[in-house]
């Protein structure tokens, strides 16, 4: 199958990884694609390295605009989409040569492949946080199973460009904009194809300061989604979700509880509240 695929490169100053990104789509086996590369405003060389690699081969495409985001730019780079696939991948992080080919060789048409994945770290490839299992791919799975069993970079999917139809990223976000896109693109639990290599990498420095390191901001994220999920999907599904939420983060304290207690005997905890209400009493006594 020689379907169109169209790689949408959102950037911003993230020029140091971006040669290491883009050669990763050069080296595809399949090679009907284009590469939309959006600069969404970069301070740094981001529109060196993007233009060179436009003047290298004119299946790369570079756009340049005003800083707005991540969801900004991807939407940029789906109005510019002309393929029959989209395969999104961010400037930090690569894809295997055979990522295409594997997704699209099978004899029947899937609108969307999933592959596995690695963490690149400090120069090592190291397993995925969890592996993507085929009852995942599904609506409820993703929607009750997202951040509570695992989750799935965005570029492991390849998805058909009619699955996308209707969608844009909420440039409101600035995180867990992509679940959105996963719920989306299996509200109709479309057939999929799981891959089950690692063919996409996602980058995990020690020193990247990137939102997904900051757990406060994604729960603000969270939150800030519940109304937007109500308003797309209507109120059962929004209740459904936060009663599961609230009931399996229960479950995981009381849990997580339990083994402290196991391995403290219950000593730290109880020497804390004994300590708190000494403190409590010394604080009455003085007023």
């Amino acid at each position: 199958m020689n379907s169109k695929v169209s790689v949408i490169v959102p950037c911003y100053n993230q020029a140091v990884y971006l040669d290491e990104c883009l050669q990763s789509v050069l080296d595809q086996t399949h090679q009907n694609w284009e590469c939309i590369i959006v600069n969404d405003g970069s301070t740094d060389h981001t529109e060196t390295v993007a233009k060179k690699w436009a003047e290298k081969d004119s299946r790369f495409q570079y756009v340049y605009k005003e800083n707005g985001g991540l969801s900004s730019a991807r939407n940029t780079g789906l109005e510019k989409a002309s393929g029959d696939y989209v395969q999104f991948l961010d400037s930090d992080d690569t894809i295997h040569k055979g990522k295409f080919s594997k997704s699209l060789s099978t004899d029947k048409e899937y609108p969307l492949a999933v592959s596995q994945f690695t963490i690149y770290k400090n120069g090592l490839h190291l397993s995925g946080y969890n592996r993507v299992e085929q009852d995942f791919l599904t609506f409820e799975g993703i929607v009750f199973g997202w951040d509570l069993k695992f989750s799935i970079p965005i570029h492991c999917a390849l998805v058909s460009k009619k699955l996308l139809e209707g969608f844009w990223f909420d440039t409101s976000l600035t995180s867990c904009e992509d679940w959105l896109m996963w719920i989306h693109i299996t509200k109709d639990n479309p057939e999929v194809l799981l891959v089950d290599e690692p063919l996409a990498h996602y980058r995990k420095e020690d020193n990247n300061n990137s939102m997904s390191s900051d757990l406060y901001k994604i729960l603000q994220q969270r939150i800030r989604i519940f109304p937007i999920l109500k308003k797309l999907y209507g109120d059962d599904l929004h209740d459904r979700l936060v009663y599961h939420i609230i009931e399996v983060r229960s479950k995981q304290y009381i849990q997580q509880r339990n083994e402290f207690n196991k391995v403290t005997g219950g000593r730290a905890v109880s020497g804390y509240l004994a300590l708190k209400k000494y403190y409590y009493r010394l604080f009455q006594k003085k007023n």
